[in-house]
Order: C-alpha cells, then sequence, then structure tokens
C-alpha cells in the first residue's frame, strides 16, 4: 500500500486526482500505475486499469490472478477489469461514499451471479489516501475560486 501511496503522491505532482495502484503477481512481480485521465485525455486511466495493463502486457496474458493495492475503493469500471483479470485480492485505503464498487454505493467485487469474485480489504492506510484526497480537492475548490 506503501508503493500505491507513492503513486498516489506523484499523481497528485501532476495535478491528477491522487489515486495509486500496485498490482502484485503470485511471483511478486510488482507493477505500479497512477490516475492518468487529464493527461491522456482517457475516461478509462484509471490508476487499477493501467496497473492491470502493465501487468497484462509484461506477462501476455489477461488472466492476472494476484492482488491489488489502491488507494481509494474502486469504481464500477475498475472492479468490473478486477474481475476480468481474475485478480484474487484487493485491498484499498479509503471508502469512496460517492462512487465505490465494492461495498459503499454497489457491490461489484463480489457479486455471487458473476463468475468471479473477489477477497476485498478495505481501510489499509485509509486516513493517509484520505488526507491526500481532500488536500488536492480543497487546492482545486481554492484554485476555482480564486479565477472567477
Amino acid at each position: 500500500m506503501r508503493q500505491a501511496l507513492e503513486a498516489a503522491e506523484a499523481a497528485f505532482a501532476e495535478g491528477e486526482v491522487p489515486v495509486g495502484a500496485v498490482w502484485i503477481s503470485k511471483d511478486a512481480a510488482a507493477f505500479a500505475a497512477y490516475n492518468l485521465k487529464e493527461r491522456r485525455h482517457d475516461p478509462t486511466a484509471h490508476a487499477e486499469v493501467l496497473a492491470l495493463r502493465k501487468g497484462a502486457e509484461a506477462f501476455g496474458r489477461w488472466r492476472l490472478g494476484g492482488t491489488l493495492y489502491v488507494t481509494l475503493e474502486p469504481c464500477a469500471m475498475c472492479a468490473g477489469a478486477l474481475i476480468q483479470a481474475r485478480i484474487d485480492r484487493l485491498v484499498y485505503g479509503a471508502a469512496d461514499p460517492k462512487a465505490g464498487a465494492c461495498g459503499s454505493v454497489v457491490e461489484v467485487a463480489r457479486e455471487p451471479r458473476f463468475n468471479h469474485r473477489i477477497e476485498v480489504i478495505g481501510g489499509l492506510l485509509a486516513g493517509e489516501s484520505e488526507r491526500l484526497l481532500q488536500l488536492f480537492f480543497s487546492r482545486l475548490r481554492e484554485k476555482k475560486a480564486v479565477n472567477r
């Protein structure tokens, strides 16, 4: 999770929403990424998706398994990607009461009708993840107020 927080801090420095993710394969290879929606003008450039893409490319397969660490509870798109990648375990920091799809708003990761379910552990280093997100959005609001 510390690596995911470092990735989130890099996103923050670039003006991206500070969410970081690290996928750890079953043989301990690690692939980190952070949100790049703004830079890439890509609505799918979430940290989770980018980390999974790195792993899939490196291993030459889409069935990844392993564990994904992410600083914010995944949205529905990302939770769906985790299911498609056959991720075994998700560990996230801060809950997302507006868009979380791993228990906060909806439950995608453990939906019994899907062919794959993910072990979900929430709240790891949640305070650090929340503080970074709060600081980012606070500064964004200040910037918007100044530009009015």
